[in-house]
């Protein structure tokens, strides 16, 4: 059973950090393309940032540069989103996903709350 659960998601003032972690496990996990997405009420989801299967190459989208960090543990099934310098319209949900466009597979994670106040 494939299972993509987050987690770290919460409170945070404006300025603030949080570290979100993702879990996979049911899909070899090191041969999936890593990303990370949000949704805001009433608004698409949007790519965050997104790390290749080795953990070589990384992109973001332009607002999250500087501030977010993506990285993943391949040994651990997991990756993580290290968030800084928080601000109030980051609040969102957050989701993990995992894309293998060879075997054209691809799981959601369920979300996590971020909230940022001001």
């Amino acid at each position: 059973q494939v299972q993509l659960v987050e987690s770290g998601g919460g409170l945070v003032q404006s300025g603030g950090s949080l570290r979100l972690s993702c879990v996979a496990s049911g899909f070899t996990f090191s041969s999936y393309v890593m990303s990370w997405y949000r949704q805001a009420p009433g608004k698409e989801r949007d790519l965050v940032a997104r790390i290749t299967s080795d953990g070589g190459s990384t992109n973001y989208a332009d607002s999250m540069k500087g501030r977010f960090t993506i990285s993943r543990d391949n040994a651990k099934n997991t990756v993580y989103l290290q968030m800084n310098s928080l601000k109030p319209e980051d609040t969102a949900v957050y989701y993990c996903n995992a894309v293998n466009n060879f075997l054209r597979k691809a799981y959601w994670g369920q979300g996590t709350q971020v909230t940022v106040s001001s």
